[in-house]
């Protein structure tokens, strides 16, 4: 067969590959090439499995452009809210393994393999995790304008008349949820559950005196508590928090076993190779160091935690554990 020498190279390859004229190492070679290209070609998606808003939203979004800059392509934040985090992961699950689709994974993750029959994703098989990013305290808050000034007045009420209180969380699941649900089984007081969709809507609901009172994460209420609209009654951290150092942790008012932090990173479908994975771990490394990433992130009342793969793989495990022994004592069963 004689092959005009005008034809172009792509055509050649086509007609050849259809004709099966090229060996099998030509085709290996293709193949090659592509695997070889380097990492990233084209934008990256980030799914956040929240709400716009959100304490998980609005890390991202700090974090994004640095990243990006060190990476040279567009970071592309996608929210995908929805049960407790879980739609946005099975996303994320099933996404091709080629570094182009990341997920913000946290805390909620973690507890979502306990708090669900079937979350549709394993947290701990379907992710390479690839680092811990920041972590945020809880804070019990109740409105300004309540009659609540603190804890002992937030107990009283609920055993004068108990059910009556409610509280807002962020969904079943989710710390502002187990971790109220823990102080009221430490306490041994009845209020009632009124599930929202995210931190936002828990600051929302108290301050617009919906329900009595809440537990969000600190990044979240904390402009709030600034502005005088909320008021915040303990930290629910082994410590009190900096930016609030008046306010006292459970512990050191009485109520102890209720450590909680909030907490989330980066990961990635599981089959990622490891070389995208480490480039990524670099470049986020990287931007933690920032300065105005670290004021940006700290102005909310987050906290920078750089954690390594492996030690941030330990937490979900942890929080794996932790949410079972939430849930047996606040005698709560997988949905």
């Amino acid at each position: 067969m004689s092959i005009p020498i005008s034809l172009h190279r792509r055509q050649f390859l086509g007609r050849s590959l259809a004709a099966g004229l090229l060996p099998a190492p030509a085709l290996l070679g293709l193949g090659a090439a592509r695997a070889a290209e380097p990492w990233p070609a084209r934008p990256i998606k980030w799914i956040v499995p929240f709400l716009a808003g959100t304490a998980p939203d609005t890390t991202a979004r700090v974090i994004q452009e640095a990243v990006a800059r060190e990476l040279g392509q567009p970071v592309i934040i996608e929210n995908r809210g929805g049960v407790g985090g879980n739609l946005g992961a099975r996303v994320a699950a099933k996404a091709a393994p080629d570094g182009y689709t990341w997920i913000y994974s946290s805390a909620p993750m973690a507890a979502s393999m306990h708090m669900y029959k079937a979350p549709g994703y394993d947290a701990l098989k379907d992710f390479q995790h690839v680092m811990g990013l920041t972590s945020s305290d809880i804070v019990l808050i109740v409105n300004a304008a309540s009659d609540i000034r603190t804890l002992d007045d937030l107990m009283a009420k609920a055993r004068l008349a108990p059910g009556k209180l409610d509280y807002a969380s962020g969904g079943v699941g989710t710390p502002s949820h187990l971790g109220v649900e823990l102080f009221l089984s430490a306490v041994d007081v009845q209020v009632t559950h009124v599930p929202y969709k995210g931190a936002s809507e828990i600051v929302n609901a108290v301050m617009g005196q919906q329900v009595s009172f809440g537990a969000p994460i600190f990044s979240v209420a904390y402009a709030n508590i600034q502005a005088g609209k909320l008021r915040a009654l303990a930290i629910a951290g082994p410590r009190r928090n900096p930016k609030l150092p008046q306010v006292p942790t459970l512990a050191e008012l009485g109520v102890r076993g209720v450590e909680l932090m909030s907490w989330g990173g980066v990961s990635v479908p599981v089959g990622t190779p490891e070389p995208i994975v480490a480039r990524m771990r670099a470049a986020f490394e990287k931007a933690l160091r920032q300065p105005s990433v670290v004021a940006a992130l700290e102005e909310q009342g987050g906290n920078v935690s750089p954690m390594d793969g492996e030690t941030y793989r330990r937490a979900f495990t942890k929080e794996m554990g932790l949410t079972e022994t939430m849930m047996k004592k606040a005698l709560i069963e997988p949905m």
